[in-house]
């Protein structure tokens, strides 16, 4: 059975807040672009409880919320926004072919790729379970909640000694839980959280269990290498083990770093394929906040945009 191809002029591919916004821009500029929200519409925001820290909200509002409102304001302007998930794509040539779950082809004559990252996780069934009750991967989103409590991160490299020092400032203690008997951070953050008075670090464990109840997270239950148990109580237990940029089927075409997040030209929002564009934690390897992914859809929509008229 052939396929039913569909001509667009600005394919999005992700449902969070770049490419949200990205669609809202489009469409105020009348390029009548088509939006294919993923397997997780909203983003990873929506995995979140309140957000506090994005302009606009001086109350506060929750991420799903947050979302919508911005979805919404996208519809408004007449963009097309679609369940879907992209699974194939040819960008070896424009208009770009763009496969959505495996049984519609859609061509394109720009694209912006703003799949986001997914964070890693240990694994276990307890994170799932109280994810956005105590589990987060991030801390400078979620760690206000914990202000004056004790916490844990999890991770030995730069982003976990940089969690860890943030946590420190608000939160009573820090334990940062080390799988390895030395930190892979960089010298000088190793020093900053080795000499912390918050910090503890817990060398050559690994964590075995969450615990906690209705209310979230209370505690941990972690694993000497030595085959020993500990129990920490904690209220807040941060992930700082790496993102997954959501880059696969494109990287055939566009140009990644060594961990898969798409190369960006300069201050623009270009890849090395005329045409297509990143926006958001798919290229973004430093901030991962929903305000520069929203920004930095904005700026796609426009490279987008002007790409369009010079053509």
């Amino acid at each position: 059975m052939s396929l039913n191809t569909e001509k667009v002029r600005c394919l999005i591919v992700g449902g969070g807040p770049a490419g949200y916004t990205a669609a809202i821009y489009l469409s105020r500029a009348n390029l009548l672009p088509v939006l294919y929200e993923g397997a997780l519409p909203g983003g990873q925001l929506t995995t979140t409880t309140d957000v506090e820290n994005f302009p606009g909200y001086p109350a506060g509002i929750s991420g799903q919320t947050m979302m919508d409102d911005i979805k919404v304001q996208a519809l408004r302007f007449g963009a097309d926004i679609r369940p879907g998930t992209v699974t194939a794509a040819d960008l070896s040539q424009r208009p770009f072919k763009i496969t959505v779950d495996e049984n519609q082809t859609l061509e394109a004559e720009t694209l912006i790729i703003a799949t986001g990252a997914t964070a890693k996780y240990l694994g276990l069934p307890s994170e799932t379970k109280y994810r956005g009750q105590g589990v987060s991967a991030c801390a400078t989103c979620d760690g206000f909640f914990y202000r004056n409590k004790d916490v844990a991160v999890v991770g030995g490299g730069d982003v976990a000694c940089e969690e860890a020092t943030y946590l420190a400032g608000i939160c009573r203690k820090v334990y940062l839980i080390v799988r390895r008997n030395v930190l892979r951070a960089s010298k000088a953050m190793q020093e900053r959280v080795l000499s912390h008075p918050k910090i503890e670090v817990l060398w050559e464990h690994t964590t075995k269990e969450l615990l906690g109840d209705d209310a979230g997270v209370h505690g941990a239950l972690l694993q000497h290498k030595n085959g020993t148990e500990k129990k920490i109580d904690i209220h807040g237990f941060f992930l700082a083990i790496g993102h997954q940029p959501n880059t696969g089927i494109f990287q055939k075409y566009v140009e990644t770093d060594e961990q898969g997040y798409i190369i960006t030209k300069g201050k623009s929002m270009h890849t090395n394929v005329p045409g297509v564009f990143a926006a958001g934690d798919v290229q973004d390897t430093s901030y991962k906040q929903a305000i520069t992914a929203a920004a930095s859809g904005c700026m796609a929509a426009i490279d987008a945009e002007r790409f369009l008229t010079e053509q």
